[in-house]
């Protein structure tokens, strides 16, 4: 049995199933593994935190055996020895087998996890710090009961959450999505029961590094679906909800927009910066962000 660490959340020894190209820059791993009879998840935007292998290691290292101090364990290990650790949303569980699907974007210049996700053959082993209960801290969407209208901002980074979350819309659930990729490759067909209308937004393919975005003050990103937001009217709603995510200069954009310009509740805007444009993840732990 793999060391808990601390309710609702666990690790789980996994090992990849098959991959499988979505796109230009896109790929799915699946993974199983008996551990997944005790993951659980509601599923949408959950979050996960993945542990790599480096190149040669069988297996990631992590000190799991030294319980609720594995944390500082890990970070006491030489950097070409200490598991690399990335978050990612959840895409999809199964049961019966037991298997859970998380897409990778692919990038260029690739980073470790862009890098393995490229290789990713069966068999190879991660660990995954997840949940154990289906209803956690990790998962962001939550709609208020009385929400009319349901919006939605993400990049290629939000896409798996997205594509969860508007599987998860009760039929008739008016939404209105915008979703920015780097290549017309990466569109997807999208599920859901919902009255949804899905804006997807190419960037120029032409150039190779992430984001593919237009500059604002102080060089930070400005998301594309900005200047269409503007241009559009949403459908007239007494309880808006809107979920953003993606690139975090560009979620805080976006959320400057619906609540100073739109004027909906701060309230019920729930943002979530999945990168930063220039810094690690490693960096960005070590700012606290």
């Amino acid at each position: 049995m793999t060391t808990a660490v601390a309710a609702p959340f666990r690790f789980f020894s996994l090992q990849v199933v098959r991959t499988r190209r979505l796109g230009p820059s896109m790929v799915r791993v699946t993974f199983g593994g008996e551990d997944l009879a005790y993951f659980f998840s509601d599923g949408r935007d959950q979050s996960l935190s993945l542990f790599l292998p480096h190149p040669g290691q069988r297996e990631p290292r992590v000190p799991v055996e030294l319980g609720d101090g594995w944390w500082q364990g890990w970070r006491e290990l030489p950097d070409d020895v200490r598991a690399v650790m990335r978050s990612y949303t959840l895409r999809a569980l199964r049961r019966e087998p037991d298997e859970i699907d998380i897409d990778f974007v692919l990038h260029t210049p690739a980073g470790p996890a862009s890098q393995w996700a490229a290789r990713a053959v069966a068999g190879d082993r991660v660990l995954l710090l997840g949940p154990a209960v289906a209803d956690n801290r990790a998962i962001r969407f939550r709609p208020p009961q009385d929400t009319d209208l349901v919006v939605v901002w993400g990049d290629e980074t939000a896409l798996p959450a997205v594509s969860a979350i508007l599987e998860s819309l009760p039929a008739g659930q008016r939404a209105r999505v915008w979703l920015e990729v780097h290549d017309a490759g990466n569109i997807q067909d999208l599920v859901t029961e919902a009255d949804a209308e899905v804006t997807w937004l190419v960037h120029d393919a032409s150039r190779a590094e992430i984001p593919h975005s237009p500059k604002g003050v102080g060089g930070a990103p400005i998301p594309m679906a900005l200047g269409a937001l503007r241009d559009t009217q949403l459908p007239p709603a007494e309880h808006p909800y809107v979920w953003i995510a993606g690139e975090s200069s560009c979620v805080k954009e976006l959320r400057r927009h619906f609540v100073g310009e739109r004027g909906i509740d701060r309230r019920r805007v729930t943002f979530v910066g999945y990168w930063r444009q220039g810094l690690t993840e490693e960096q960005l732990r070590e700012r606290g962000e």
